[in-house]
């Protein structure tokens, strides 16, 4: 599949026709702190791009911050602490058995939390005392080793984990884990190609895609025809879809041929194919669709369709302190 060009990041001059842009690789991770402000400085990059209120036509270029980076004497080690976690589900990752056989042993009262039977959606915390199936267990805390990874996912496969069509599916890419399973944070429609992120941390997985994150979503878009002012102008404004009102946080014009011309666009959600139905909204029609960016993830200009990329631990310690996570996931673990 040939890779598509892009518009550079930066802004594109109005009916001017541009090289082609390539991807630029941006997942170098440069986090300083200033108040509430933080970058990567390993693989991941966060970036901030003020929504506008048009169009922008103009490039902006400025030099970026000499990157700086955290030693470890600066650091100081906490004591684990971890959220409560509902009985049924560290009952079944710690492979006592199915999380429904659990649910139905909680219901006939098998199962029992410091003396007492427990209840469904019980929340344990460290050092609560249980017994299940006549042994007894220590609620502990132990560092999660989550893996996340970048996935360059090409047209014509689907992100679900199997399809009814028989059409293949991105987890088949994808290496083998001994611990957990591959979660993918959000998704990609089958004709849409890019960056597909995803993790072993559901915890990761759910404050990325939550609306409430907002977290912004760069794509570049292929589209046929002209497209007017007033059009463009439409879709920074805010449409109505039939889910509800969607707008383009920012727009970036690149690109012109007689027929095509290439668009940087910027969401800050996920509905299901809410890019394309954004442009449809105003009569135009996208030629091809491919994601660059997933919050501070950037898709690596070297990584090619089908492959992927794995992001270190710290890399997702940085990605998730950047949605207002602990920087280290923790897991509750039973101890006999």
């Amino acid at each position: 599949m040939s890779k598509p060009s892009k518009p550079a990041n930066t802004g594109a001059s109005r009916r001017t026709t541009r090289n082609k842009p390539q991807t630029r690789d941006r997942t170098e991770s440069n986090r300083t702190k200033s108040g509430a402000k933080r970058r990567a400085d390993s693989e991941t990059r966060t970036t901030t791009r003020r929504a506008t209120s048009r169009p922008r036509t103009k490039p902006t270029r400025t030099r970026p911050d000499r990157p700086t980076t955290r030693t470890s004497a600066a650091r100081t080690e906490r004591p684990l602490q971890a959220p409560g976690e509902r009985l049924q589900k560290t009952l079944s990752r710690a492979g006592l058995g199915a999380r429904r056989k659990i649910e139905e042993a909680i219901e006939r009262g098998e199962v029992r939390v410091n003396g007492r039977p427990a209840t469904l959606g019980q929340h344990l915390e460290i050092g609560d005392r249980l017994r299940f199936a006549g042994v007894d267990y220590e609620v502990a805390a132990e560092r999660a080793r989550h893996e996340t990874l970048i996935y360059h996912k090409p047209e014509g496969e689907v992100t679900t984990r199997s399809d009814p069509e028989g059409r293949r599916t991105v987890f088949a890419a994808l290496p083998a884990i001994r611990d957990g399973r591959w979660i993918a944070i959000g998704r990609l429609d089958y004709n849409t190609a890019g960056l597909l992120l995803l993790t072993t941390d559901g915890e990761l997985a759910n404050r990325m895609m939550h609306p409430s994150g907002k977290v912004d979503r760069e794509y570049l878009c292929r589209v046929r025809g002209p497209v007017s002012d007033e059009q463009l102008e439409q879709l920074m404004n805010g449409v109505m879809l039939e889910d509800g009102p969607a707008r383009f946080s920012d727009l970036v014009i690149g690109e012109q041929t007689a027929g095509h011309t290439w668009y940087t666009v910027t969401i800050m959600e996920g509905r299901n194919r809410e890019v394309r139905r954004l442009w449809e909204s105003v009569g135009a029609q996208v030629a091809r669709l491919k994601r660059v960016r997933f919050g501070p993830v950037f898709l690596p200009a070297g990584l090619r369709p089908g492959q992927f990329q794995r992001l270190t631990a710290r890399d997702h310690r940085v990605l998730r302190e950047d949605v207002g996570l602990r920087g280290g996931a923790i897991d509750l673990v039973l101890k006999r």
